[in-house]
């Protein structure tokens, strides 16, 4: 069984539909880009995936045993984000409440799973630093780890590299092929088309009719892929 099922998925926002009859299965390990134009409904995707809104026809099935809170979640950047008034290694822990139910303190196994993706992110070193005090990448690579403790199958990314330089954003989605290819499912949220393509196993065009749904090879090959692929590299 498929990981994640979209069955014939419409969806909504603000009372207009902005997207319809979306039908695709996400395979444990897959890299999926989410692209198109803004108000496709990239992001509104990606909230009823999560649970956050309801679909508005259709349904979203989750295989494997994999439940909604158990979905490691990373938004597009925002003011409260970087005003978290915790130490990095407070904001990382922070990713295990979803899953280690009501105990009051954090335990071994959340400071072990804690420190194992800080060590991968490379940001143990800064582990006791004030989260505000951090540059715009480490501050993402600190979420990322936040949002791998949340989860052991499924990463959901809005928009990661969004203000962040093309040093950074080149740094940040190798850390992605990493987590990737360590077996963790990825859906990515993008306006970065090109480096979707280059990182993603699959995508998802929704703003083209019909959607382009398939791997990133034969989207770069199809007439919608040579033809977004132009103008964004104009």
């Amino acid at each position: 069984m498929a990981l994640i099922t979209f069955e014939s998925v419409g969806l909504s926002y603000g009372g207009d539909n902005v997207a319809h009859d979306v039908s695709f299965s996400v395979q444990s390990g897959e890299f999926w880009g989410i692209i198109g134009e803004n108000g496709s409904g990239k992001t509104t995707l990606m909230k009823a995936l999560l649970g956050l809104i309801p679909c508005a026809s259709g349904r979203i099935v989750l295989g494997d045993g994999l439940k909604p809170n158990e979905i490691g979640y990373l938004p597009q950047s925002s003011v409260i984000q970087k005003d978290f008034p915790a130490s990095v290694d407070e904001v990382v822990l922070s990713g295990t409440i979803g899953w280690r139910g009501m105990k009051p303190f954090y335990g071994k196994k959340e400071r072990a799973l804690a420190r194992k993706n800080m060590e991968m992110l490379g940001i143990l070193p800064i582990a006791k630093k004030s989260y505000q005090e951090l540059s715009g990448g480490q501050q993402q690579r600190v979420l990322l780890a936040r949002a791998l403790c949340a989860t052991r199958k499924c990463l959901v990314l809005d928009e990661p590299t969004t203000g962040l330089d093309p040093v950074v954003t080149a740094e940040f989605y190798r850390l992605l092929n990493t987590v990737n290819q360590n077996g963790m499912t990825i859906i990515m949220v993008s306006h970065d088309v090109e480096e979707a393509v280059r990182s993603c196993t699959h995508i998802l065009h929704l703003s083209c009719h019909p959607l382009y749904i398939g791997t990133a090879a034969e989207y770069k090959n199809s007439p919608i892929g040579r033809k977004y692929l132009k103008e964004t590299a104009l």
